[in-house]
């Protein structure tokens, strides 16, 4: 008898403890705050990736050949003055997600009086010429993070080969006939730009090699050697 009053009495002081505890609020030894927002974590960078593009350019050109001459009768004159101009061209490439791109462009040249000595008397050359070539460039990056899917601001150089075809006319006092030929052409090219993402600006220096610019129609015929022309140029690309 004496147990089983005692059971019960432990089963009693359980059941009190058990109702005790449960009744007591619920504590911790560190703080709580309802309104916890968690850290910003900025998206992951997939990185670069391959994409076509349209591009326009607009420039403005200095000209100087290394010397002009007379085929027939083998006479050389000296280039006095150079000549100024402009362009504007068309392109369309693809970059690869690498930092390297490549286009075909298609540019419209002219400049106007770069001058020889022939004789005494000024000899002064207006030029228009088809400028197509095929480029290949290197982006980097400028920023810190480098070259970036994210865009920014980004430098690049680059090289170039093709043709030109040229039409020219000389006056020395009054225009001659105007002449056609096609020429050997090359380019290189820096600059420095910036990635709005899908469309990208820049601005840089091409320095465009005409091999030969030559009129057949004139008496007595000639050609312009080595003609290298310095242009500063604005260019927009369309990613798509």
């Amino acid at each position: 008898m004496k147990k089983l009053v005692a059971c019960a009495v432990l089963g009693a002081a359980a059941l009190v403890s058990t109702a005790a505890m449960a009744a007591d609020p619920v504590s911790f030894d560190y703080p709580v705050y309802k309104d916890y927002v968690p850290p910003y974590v900025p998206p992951v960078d997939e990185g670069l990736k391959g994409s076509f593009y349209l591009r326009g350019s607009v420039a403005g050109n200095y000209a100087w050949s290394r010397q002009a001459r007379h085929p027939d009768a083998g006479d050389v004159f000296s280039i006095t003055e150079g000549g100024w101009g402009y362009s504007a061209g068309i392109g369309a490439g693809y970059e690869t997600g690498t930092g390297l791109r490549f286009d075909t462009t298609v540019d419209y040249l002219a400049n106007n009086d770069m001058t020889a000595d022939i004789g005494g008397v000024d000899h002064t050359l207006e030029l228009r010429s088809t400028i197509v070539l095929a480029n290949a460039y290197y982006d980097f990056g400028l920023g810190d993070m480098g070259l970036s899917a994210a865009g920014g601001a980004f430098g690049y150089v680059g090289a170039g080969a093709g043709v030109a075809f040229n039409d020219s006319r000389v006056s020395d006092g009054s225009f001659g006939p105007w002449g056609s030929n096609t020429s050997f052409a090359a380019a290189g090219m820096t600059g420095v730009g910036y990635d709005f993402g899908s469309i990208v600006a820049d601005l840089g220096y091409r320095a465009l090699y005409i091999a030969s610019i030559e009129n057949d129609n004139e008496t007595p015929r000639y050609a312009l050697d080595d003609t290298l022309v310095h242009e500063l140029r604005a260019t927009l690309r369309y990613r798509f």
